[in-house]
């Protein structure tokens, strides 16, 4: 994409106004009759927006039949929103084919692990890997390309929609005959396959690529690395569909960029975003919050995730809700000030485009009880007055726009390939769930105010004092390489149980656990102490684990000191907590139970202290606000998110109040129950005056 320092954010060319945040929503017109469309957009403008996303759900609509098409509507819709300076994100709508296309062609349906082929009816049945779909699909995004290349409306692609939402797991024939075309590319012979696979297990060996299949259901649990292996392509062949549209799009509508909208949420973990991100001119992502204690938690993680897999860049936050979502047990309303600090959350950590799932609440569909940004109750109602509000809060943020997120000086690494192993059958423990305990830490920075970047494994370490790697399962050699070396340059370290136990190959690295990290923690472990469920164990600390112990033994005595015993449990004695400074004045420590997000504080505050990373929020405000800070290079911003329900006060604030709560006479700032406050001043500077407590 061109950089914004050259193209005003998600505008045509000719809008010379000053570059600000893109603001709107999913907008279906062929849900309503042509009279709601003038209404629709005179609201828009009401409401501040600057851009919509349509035609996602349209494939029936545009192509009614094979040989029939109909975009005298979108035209209509298109020229509309021109009209009235909004500014169009346009599908290619390849999301869900149309019923005549599954009817014609019922192979492109996916195919379950038990055997079992989905029907049309809901939304994205079609086989990543059909190449029957992908000659219809591609054939619809060269008749958009082509009919709308030159509209002055359309200032981005939207590439389908939340690939892999529903599909990313095909186990049909086409998906055996191109995971085979997959892994010859991948180990070049049936012998390098079979050594990675360990086939001598269980006489699984190999002698002929058509021998094999997706892991489908099996008498009992399929191959470790074939599973791996499949997650890997699963990833890869929507990566390979994302890429076959955005080629022709490229070819046709070089001066348009196109993105697609990821899903870095909750328990999404079928796609490798941090792999697909260079196939996309911007990144895109939808989130959605889940009700319960680490809401705002999750939700500024999978922000700063987001943040990482763009590299830096600004991104667009395709979809939220602005109230109750439909798909939830219980869907449960936003409360008072929760739309605005949801949305700048976001915006606190890179965004520079904030759009809802959708413009107007379906009146029928499966998702009419989904909110909206005008919701059944009209204009005329609570969410679209905070709807507006937002809007113009938005525009006096317009500085913020172009700022890139400021590095903090510590990292919390997420790695799918470890979230894709350690959820898989035949482990230790099935209790394990990697997202959790990488929230769980999160949670614990946010709870002593200090800032951290979410990273991935690729990410250049070396820039960072602290960096913590909870469950790091799969440590190839290289890996484990560039730790030692963080380690023994002077970086600060912490692990967890069940890490550096395998390779890429999900092979152990025998001599005993953690493996290829080992060496670097100078410990060893013989055997794994999963608990069950219902199980706790006490630490001499006062701490309380769960789920996990070690049976530690010390291997480097005059580097290692213990932080923490156990007091309880068929470890009590041992070492819990460990943190080795070897040569080079860095360390590495290990955490070998789950402490949750109450007690890892405890355990993480003496290590970042020991690091020399500390809180730049005032004592008082520590774990009430979280602080995020975007800059332009001179100009600093301060997004400072009361994460409670009730007020925050500061007894003073050096800056301008750019968006939030006009300070006290005394010079003091109280943020408001869930308010947001963003400050201006100068990069380097600090709107405290004391964070030394």
């Amino acid at each position: 994409m061109t950089p914004a320092s050259e193209r005003h954010w998600l505008r045509p060319p000719s809008d010379d106004r000053p570059a600000s945040f893109a603001y709107g929503a999913d907008y279906n017109p062929e849900q309503w009759p042509r009279e709601v469309w003038k209404d629709d957009v005179r609201l828009m403008r009401e409401a501040g927006v600057t851009v919509v996303s349509v035609a996602i759900f349209s494939w029936a609509r545009l192509q009614p039949a094979q040989d029939r098409w109909d975009f005298e509507w979108l035209d209509e819709v298109l020229d509309l929103l021109h009209s009235n300076g909004i500014s169009v994100d346009l599908a290619t709508a390849t999301a869900s084919p149309p019923p005549w296309l599954t009817t014609l062609h019922p192979e492109i349906l996916p195919v379950t692990r038990t055997g079992e082929t989905l029907s049309q009816g809901a939304r994205q049945h079609w086989r990543p890997t059909s190449p029957v779909f992908r000659k219809y699909a591609l054939e619809l995004v060269e008749v958009m390309a082509t009919r709308y290349a030159d509209h002055p409306a359309v200032v981005a692609w939207h590439i389908s929609n939340e690939l892999g939402c529903h599909n990313i797991y095909d186990y049909s024939d086409d998906a055996a005959q191109a995971f085979r075309d997959w892994l010859r590319a991948r180990y070049g012979t049936l012998d390098e396959l079979n050594r990675a696979w360990a086939t001598s297990f269980w006489s699984q060996y190999y002698g002929d690529w058509a021998q094999i299949l997706p892991p489908r259901l099996a008498a009992s649990h399929a191959n470790p690395t074939q599973q791996l292996d499949f997650k890997r392509f699963s990833s890869d062949a929507l990566k390979d569909y994302l890429r076959a549209e955005r080629e022709v799009l490229r070819r046709v509508t070089p001066h348009i960029p196109a993105t697609t909208n990821f899903m870095v949420m909750g328990e999404t973990m079928g796609m490798n975003y941090p792999d697909w991100a260079e196939e996309i001119d911007f990144v895109s992502n939808d989130h959605y919050a889940h009700p319960g204690p680490q809401r705002l938690d999750e939700l500024s993680f999978s922000a700063a995730l987001t943040h990482s897999i763009a590299q830096g860049k600004p991104w667009f936050l395709m979809e939220h809700s602005t109230s109750a979502v439909n798909w939830q047990p219980v869907n449960v309303a936003k409360r008072e000030g929760e739309l605005a600090r949801d949305s700048l959350v976001h915006v606190a950590h890179g965004a520079d485009a904030v759009c809802f799932f959708q413009w107007r609440q379906s009146a029928a569909g499966a998702e009419k009880h989904h909110s909206a940004m005008v919701p059944h109750a009209g204009p005329d109602s609570e969410v679209f007055r905070a709807v507006a509000a937002l809007g113009r809060t938005l525009e006096t943020l317009t500085p913020v726009t172009g700022s890139v997120r400021e590095p903090a000086r510590a990292a919390l690494v997420f790695d799918w390939e470890s979230w894709w192993a350690v959820e898989r059958d035949s482990q230790p423990s099935s209790l394990v769930r990697y997202r959790q305990e990488a929230l769980d830490w999160y949670s614990a920075f946010l709870a002593l105010g200090v800032r951290v970047d979410v990273v991935t494994t690729t990410a250049d370490l070396t820039g960072y004092d602290f960096v913590a790697a909870p469950v790091l399962n799969v440590v190839p050699l290289e890996l484990a390489a560039r730790l030692d070396a963080y380690v023994r340059g002077g970086g600060h370290l912490a692990t967890t149980y069940y890490s550096g136990v395998v390779d890429e190959n999900d092979h152990v690295h025998l001599g005993g656990y953690p493996g290829a990290l080992r060496d670097l923690l100078g410990i060893r472990i013989e055997e794994f102490g999963p608990l069950l469920e219902d199980v706790e164990v006490r630490l001499d600390n006062g701490l309380t684990g769960t789920l996990w112990t070690d049976r530690i033994d010390v291997t480097a005595p005059d580097e290692v000191t213990v932080l923490a015993r156990y007091e309880t449990g068929d470890q009590a004695g041992r070492p819990a907590v460990t943190r080795r400074a070897p040569e080079g004045g860095g360390s590495a420590a290990y955490v070998s139970t789950r402490l949750g997000r109450h007690g890892l504080p405890e355990v993480l505050r003496p290590l970042l202290s020991g690091a020399g990373v500390h809180s730049e929020l005032p004592a008082e405000a520590r774990g009430l606000v979280e602080l995020t800070v975007r800059t332009d290079g001179s100009q600093a911003y301060w997004f400072l998110v009361n994460r409670t329900d009730e007020p925050v006060a500061f007894d003073a604030v050096a800056g301008e109040v750019l968006s939030g709560p006009a300070p006290t006479d005394g010079g003091g700032l109280v943020l408001p129950s869930r308010g947001v406050a963003v400050l201006r001043l100068a990069s380097g500077g600090t709107p405290f005056r004391d964070t030394s407590a």
